[in-house]
């Protein structure tokens, strides 16, 4: 249970006891069950303003972002800020991730925060407004957090000097990311084709993503999964809503 602990402590700011991990890559192949509690806590909360004031879709999905904002901490959106400031650098690499690390949000980032909090609240209130649209909800946080998952396992860390996210990437074995993406694979199905087709794309999407990291900053940063998770997430989400 050690790793689940651990990845609950890395992707949400619940305050859950017990011992850490020996290493916090050991909790990647828990990530998709802490994206099914996440989305299922904001979901049924959208469920439940909805119940109150039936019809009103657009509140019951500004509440799903600022519970997703607060039990994440915006960790995610946080990283999707600094990962578009650094995109300013041009083909400089390491002007680049040193952009990346200045805890100042330049124009790029606001300007990219704002989207995807704009992207995110239309499509939550699409879906919610959909009998079983909160069922999808889940299954895009559980999608984009295994395939976040992947790329910190697959991907070595981009500075050389080490730093915040270095722990967790390039460490995954391919029995754990297998584990993780069959324990996704296995919640997903739930929601039936849709979501596995939703879990599929985010395995497509890890790879593009995966692939310009590599390129781009010569691997990943904690910014770089952070923004992983918001693109990847964004991308599924409207899939869904497109197919519902």
């Amino acid at each position: 249970m050690r790793g689940l602990i651990t990845a609950l402590r890395t992707l949400t700011i619940l305050p859950v006891p017990g011992r850490d991990a020996q290493r916090i890559s050991d909790s990647l192949p828990y990530f998709p069950l802490v994206g099914a509690l996440l989305g299922l806590t904001v979901s049924l909360a959208g469920l439940g303003f909805l119940s109150l004031a039936p019809g009103w879709a657009a509140g019951a999905a500004a509440l799903v972002l600022v519970l997703e904002m607060v039990l994440t901490g915006a960790l995610h959106t946080d990283g999707l800020g600094d990962t578009a400031d650094s995109l300013g650098a041009g083909r400089d690499r390491q002007r680049a991730l040193a952009i990346m690390k200045d805890s100042c949000q330049g124009s790029f980032g606001v300007v990219a925060i704002v989207l995807a909090l704009l992207l995110k609240w239309v499509v939550y209130s699409f879906l919610l407004g959909l009998a079983g649209g909160w069922v999808l909800i889940a299954v895009a946080f559980v999608a984009s957090r295994q395939a976040t998952a992947h790329l910190a396992a697959s991907q070595p860390y981009a500075r050389p000097e080490g730093g915040t996210g270095a722990a967790v990437t390039g460490g995954g074995s391919w029995p754990g990311m297998t584990v993780g993406w069959l324990l996704a694979l296995a919640i997903c199905a739930l929601a039936g084709w849709a979501g596995v087709a939703g879990l599929a794309l985010s395995a497509a999407v890890v790879l593009v993503f995966g692939r310009w990291c590599r390129v781009r900053y010569g691997g990943v940063t904690g910014d770089l999964l952070g923004a992983h998770s918001e693109v990847s997430m964004i991308v599924v989400l409207f899939f869904l809503a497109l197919i519902s």
